[in-house]
């Protein structure tokens, strides 16, 4: 299932951005189920998984971004968001959300870019 990634863009480093990741109608009547994380992957570098959420509501975050982001889930909405905060370069990635852990399939992402 491939979960699509919305509300990217570019910002100076120090600002916000809301990202927004709505499940296909295929799985509508079970995402309230499923366990849920935000990833990224920066050029030449790995994905990494920064922020995921239970089906409880239950969250975790990466080191990295413990503080600044956070994730948030609407089930009646099929949505998962990351809110992100206080924005620094290295926080420039494509962010995908996908099942936790990943299914093998992925949406396109959102680009996400921070100048300093």
């Amino acid at each position: 299932v491939q979960l699509q990634a919305s509300g990217g863009g570019l910002v100076q480093a120090g600002g916000s951005l809301r990202l927004s990741c709505r499940a296909p109608r295929s799985i509508f009547s079970v995402f309230s189920a499923y366990d849920m994380a935000w990833y990224r992957q920066a050029p030449g570098k790995e994905r990494e998984s920064v922020a995921s959420i239970t089906s409880g509501g239950a969250t975790d975050y990466s080191d990295s971004v413990k503080g600044r982001f956070t994730i948030s889930r609407n089930n009646s909405r099929k949505t998962v968001y990351l809110q992100m905060n206080l924005l620094e370069s290295e926080d420039t990635s494509v962010y995908y959300c996908n099942t936790n852990p990943p299914s093998n399939e992925w949406g396109q992402g959102t680009q996400v870019t921070v100048s300093s």
